[in-house]
């Protein structure tokens, strides 16, 4: 499994720009791997947050198109996932709750892939994150 962070639908309907070129690649790379592609209902809150805060309503819902037209499944976030988070919280200095929540719920789940251009995740060494960090 891979799991898809809300950068990656953002960057596919947003404006021309490198990262979005490489989200292209990088899909069709795990897409033709037949890879199975997941999420979590918290990166659809990030895509609401993030296109109120900087007033695009108009993107919200292509941005939920695609993710939802890329990913096979969409998880909730329970309680465990957010117990594992504060544990995160409190052991890294420097880790966002976003991320927290995120590598909390990978690890729950045994996800070790993700597609992100959040370097933060470069933090754990058992997450590959695609692109990876030599690039």
């Amino acid at each position: 499994m891979i799991f898809i962070d809300s950068n990656i639908p953002m960057y596919l309907i947003g404006a021309d720009h490198p990262h979005k070129r490489e989200a292209i690649a990088l899909l069709e790379h795990v897409v033709t791997d037949r890879r199975r592609l997941v999420t979590n209902t918290e990166v659809f809150q990030e895509i609401l947050h993030r296109y109120t805060a900087i007033q695009r309503k108009e993107a919200i819902q292509p941005a939920f198109d695609a993710l939802r037209d890329l990913v096979d499944d969409v998880f909730p976030i329970h309680d465990r996932d957010i117990q594992e988070a504060k544990d995160l919280i409190l052991a890294y200095e420097t880790l966002t709750a976003r991320d927290a929540l995120h590598v909390a719920h990978m690890r729950l789940r045994h996800i070790t892939t993700l597609v992100s251009f959040d370097r933060g995740f470069d933090a754990f060494p058992d997450l590959t994150r695609l692109p990876s960090a030599e690039k």
